[in-house]
């Protein structure tokens, strides 16, 4: 299995490529949509890199492969500007989901 990466800047793409981690970089939510397709279609791909702020231009898509895929496994990542989240998010969703405060 491998890796793919879909974002919007070069310098990310750049560095997941000295680790062997081919990608394409886009700007668009057609050329998002265009790019998880092509994934979609090669069944060598494992797990798909997404920066958050492209996973933001299709949030319905993004969720429905999480939530009615196994294969690959859909990981939103910051980009060079940083995280959108919120410094507790991780605190905040094991909350919601298991109703324990840590």
């Amino acid at each position: 299995m491998r890796y793919f990466l879909i974002s919007d800047n070069t310098d990310t793409l750049t560095g997941m490529r000295l680790a062997g981690i081919e990608g394409v970089v886009v700007h668009e939510r057609a050329e998002v949509i265009s790019s998880i397709e092509k994934v979609l279609a090669d069944h060598t791909i494992g797990i798909l890199l997404i920066t958050e702020k492209l996973a933001k231009l299709c949030p319905e898509m993004i969720y429905d492969l999480k939530l009615n895929r196994h294969i690959p496994l859909v990981v939103e990542i910051p980009d060079r500007h940083g995280t959108g989240r919120t410094p507790d998010s991780i605190t905040r969703y094991v909350r919601e989901a298991i109703g324990i405060k840590i």
